[in-house]
């Protein structure tokens, strides 16, 4: 234990940084594996070191612990993407032992950030109450119906990408949501989730989808205000093509996420790299798009990026990264449930099916995981708890961000996960509105307290006399 004391002129302070081997858990690791029973139909050959392999054993040997699906509504015009190919697909991955996620796409074709449309059955349902019933049902029922074949799912997306208002016609780039209405819908899908779990005696985690990080804290702090709080984990979508965010803005968000939702899991469920440009124009231009500096075009570039990229979801609280479509492969079949891009720059397999090395980015060695940090403070002040806030700029936000503490035993208390040597800069305020800060003293500079986090579980312990 390292102890550090110091005397200040206005307030009481000592702090401690404690040293506690608390167990990692388990990071998540996955893919969205929903064209692979198209590609074993049309007779593509997933190889590995020339030997033909099963693409399920395939993504678990190599460190898949996740296995996500997506589902259309009965318009769909292919036969995959259906309940009897999710089926199909959730007992591939429950054979390995793998977890599974379930995503509603709630269309009958793709539902993304930039389009929520209705299925054509659903689309005369003006009554939101209505189709509030129908979506409900629909959810329950192929939930149960997965539960009665023996998969119900791990996880379960109400809804893909849902930047947009749910179940709608459009405009898309400029219409804005109806919160009455979308939390209506997402209300009853996610009380479907918990009733259908409940019947089957397993529940399965419910979990929002939003692309792009710099879409996620205003979406779910409308969200919140509109009455959608009941989910367990929050899930990104990451492209460099279509966001504004580095990876250290990614990052920012997943932290900003953990710290402004306690108690919601926070992960990547969606991105890609590509590992070529010298392939058709379309592919090659999506390739180009999707290009970040310090990861060249290549196969080893796109294993770098997505350990970069794991990094720092996990160095900032996240707790893993799914890749979108790895097990695509150009085929000759006709008709399927192709993508509206050309997704063979972005995949896991060449041209040819041979596994590509960015597969091994789920079992890179992941060495640099965040400790528990928990602050502490004791104060004689009335109403201690009811609103005193702990600024801090420790989560990449320049101008800082603020959070609430909470009495825990008579103490006030804000805790949070961060990387060993993150350089602390904090202060405690009276109120929302961080006038006259509560500790000043010597070992305060500009106002501000100076301090660094442990290299494990470290406690901040301070009293605080004004």
């Amino acid at each position: 234990m390292r102890v550090l004391r110091s005397a200040l002129f206005s307030a009481g302070f000592c702090a401690a940084f404690v040293g506690a081997a608390s167990a990692a858990e388990p990071l998540l690791f996955g893919a969205d594996l929903s064209f692979a029973n198209e590609m074993d139909d049309c007779g593509v050959v997933y190889r590995e070191a020339g030997k033909p392999t099963d693409l399920y054993v395939l993504f678990q040997a190599h460190g898949a612990n996740v296995a996500r699906v997506r589902i259309w509504t009965d318009g769909n015009p292919t036969r995959y993407s259906t309940p009897a190919d999710v089926t199909r697909s959730l007992k591939r991955a429950r054979a390995l032992g793998m977890k599974t996620l379930l995503d509603f796409h709630y269309s009958d074709w793709w539902a993304d950030g930039g389009k929520q449309i209705i299925p054509a059955a659903w689309a005369g349902i003006t009554d939101p109450n209505k189709l509030t019933d129908v979506v409900y049902h629909y959810t329950y029922d192929t939930l149960m119906a997965l539960s009665a074949a023996g998969v119900m799912p791990d996880m379960v997306q109400p809804g893909n990408e849902i930047n947009h208002e749910i179940l709608d016609k459009g405009p898309w780039k400029t219409g804005a949501i109806n919160w009455q209405r979308n939390a209506l819908l997402l209300n009853a899908a996610i009380r479907a989730i918990r009733d259908a779990g409940k019947k089957a005696g397993t529940t399965p985690k419910v979990m929002i989808q939003i692309a792009q990080p710099e879409n996620n804290l205003p979406w779910y702090a409308a969200a919140a205000k509109a009455g959608v709080t009941d989910f367990d984990m929050i899930g990104i979508s990451y492209y460099p093509k279509w966001s504004t965010n580095s990876l250290h803005g990614l990052g920012r968000t997943i932290n900003l996420l953990r710290n402004t939702y306690p108690g919601k899991d926070v992960l990547v469920v969606e991105t890609a790299y590509p590992y070529t440009n010298k392939i058709d124009p379309a592919a090659a231009a999506l390739a180009g798009d999707n290009a970040t500096p310090g990861f060249p075009v290549t196969p080893q570039g796109q294993k770098d990026f997505l350990i970069a990229l794991g990094q720092t979801v996990i160095a900032n609280g996240g707790i893993g990264v799914f890749t979108w479509a790895p097990d695509w492969v150009p085929q000759l079949c006709k008709k399927g449930a192709r993508h509206d891009i050309d997704w063979t720059a972005m995949t896991f397999f060449d041209n040819t099916g041979t596994v590509l090395p960015a597969i091994d980015h789920m079992r890179a060695t992941y060495y640099q995981r965040p400790v528990t940090v928990t602050f502490r403070f004791h104060t004689t002040a009335k109403g201690a708890g009811q609103s005193f806030r702990l600024w801090g700029d420790f989560f990449g936000d320049p101008d800082g961000t603020s959070f609430p503490l909470t009495p825990e035993g008579g103490v006030l208390v804000y805790r949070t996960t961060l990387m060993p040597g993150t350089p602390l800069r904090f202060q405690v305020f009276a109120d929302a509105a961080m006038r006259a800060p509560l500790i000043a003293g010597n070992n305060v500079h500009d106002g501000v307290v100076s301090a660094a986090v442990g290299a494990s579980d470290t406690v901040l312990d301070y009293s605080i006399v004004k």
